[in-house]
C-alpha cells in the first residue's frame, strides 16, 4: 500500500465501522473518502448520488 493510501479513509459495510488504509476487505470496503468525517457519510453520499442518477434516468427516458 502506497503512503498516500495509508492516509485515506474507508466505509467497511460489513460491520459499519470508518477505518483509515485499506483494512478492510475490497468488497466490503466504500471510499477512499478524504477524511474521516466524509467515510462516516459514506452512505448518505451513496444514497445522494444514486438518488441524482434516479432522477438523470427519469429525464432521459421522458
Amino acid at each position: 500500500m502506497s503512503e498516500d493510501e495509508e492516509h485515506l479513509w474507508y466505509y467497511c459495510v460489513s460491520d459499519g465501522s470508518v477505518r483509515q488504509g485499506k483494512d478492510a476487505r475490497g468488497l466490503d470496503r466504500m471510499g477512499p473518502y478524504p477524511d474521516r468525517a466524509t467515510a462516516e457519510r459514506a452512505l448518505q453520499i451513496a444514497a445522494e448520488r444514486n438518488k441524482a442518477a434516479d432522477e438523470a434516468d427519469a429525464d432521459w427516458n421522458n
